[in-house]
C-alpha cells in the first residue's frame, strides 16, 4: 500500500467512528491537506507532529470530532494556526462559510497556500488579532482549538457572535480552573467528551448558545 493510499485509509477509518460522512471530494482533500502540512512543516514548523500518520488522529481527526456540535452558518475559527479545526471542518462542510483567523503571518501563508491548492472557495483567511477584528457581519459560531483561555476568548471573540450563536472551545483536558472562573452571563456551559479515533489523550469540548436579545 503506497504511503497516499495508507493515509487515506487512515482518514476514512477515523470518519467512521467517528462518525462523520465526508463525500470523495472531501476526502482527497483531507488527504491532500496532510501532505501539504507535511511538506511546510519541515521549512515553516507548523507544528510539532513530524509524522503525517499521526497529523491523521492528531490533528484532522481531532478537528473533525466536534462535527456533530456544528449548526449551519457561518463559522469563525479564532487563532487557526495552520487552519485547524477550520480547514478539515470546511471539507466536510462545503455549503457552509468559514473564516479563519490568526496574527501569525507565516502560519497564514500555508493556510493560503492550502485554500487555494485544495479549492476551498468556502473560507475566507483573515490576518488580525482577535480583539482587533471588526467583520462586516457577526458569526452565527465561533470556534477555537486550545488558544486560550476560556475567559480570554470569550472577552476578545463576543462582540463578533451573531444574538443565538454558538461560541465552542476546544480543550484537552477539562480546564476545571478556567471553567471556574468563567462567567459568560445568563448563558448555559455545555461539557462534551470527545473520543477521537488513535488518540490516547483527554478531549473536551466546551460550549454555549448566546441568548437572543430580547
Amino acid at each position: 500500500m503506497s504511503s497516499l493510499e495508507s493515509l487515506r485509509s487512515a482518514i476514512e477509518a477515523g470518519c467512521s467512528r467517528l462518525p462523520v460522512e465526508p463525500d470523495e471530494t472531501a476526502l482527497d482533500r483531507m488527504v491532500a491537506f496532510i501532505i501539504l502540512l507535511d511538506k511546510w512543516n519541515k521549512i515553516y514548523n507548523l507544528t510539532a507532529v513530524r509524522d503525517p500518520a499521526e497529523m491523521v488522529p492528531r490533528h484532522l481527526l481531532d478537528s473533525l470530532a466536534v462535527a456533530p456540535f456544528i449548526t449551519p452558518g457561518r463559522l469563525l475559527d479564532v487563532g487557526t494556526g495552520a487552519g485547524l479545526p477550520g480547514l478539515p471542518l470546511a471539507m466536510l462542510f462545503p455549503g457552509q462559510s468559514f473564516s479563519v483567523l490568526d496574527a501569525n503571518a507565516k502560519k497564514l501563508r500555508f493556510v493560503r497556500q492550502a485554500v487555494a491548492e485544495l479549492g476551498l472557495k468556502n473560507v475566507e483567511v483573515v490576518h488580525k488579532r482577535m480583539q482587533e477584528y471588526q467583520p462586516a457581519q457577526a458569526f452565527d459560531m465561533v470556534i477555537s482549538r486550545a488558544v486560550a483561555s476560556l475567559e480570554v476568548l470569550y472577552r476578545q471573540a463576543i462582540h463578533v457572535l451573531a444574538p443565538g450563536g454558538r461560541m465552542l472551545f476546544m480543550k484537552g483536558t477539562l480546564p476545571e480552573d478556567e471553567m471556574n472562573a468563567f462567567a459568560p452571563g445568563r448563558e448555559t456551559l455545555h461539557i462534551e467528551r470527545l473520543q477521537v479515533p488513535g488518540l490516547d489523550a483527554e478531549r473536551h469540548l466546551i460550549w454555549f448558545e448566546q441568548l437572543d436579545d430580547d
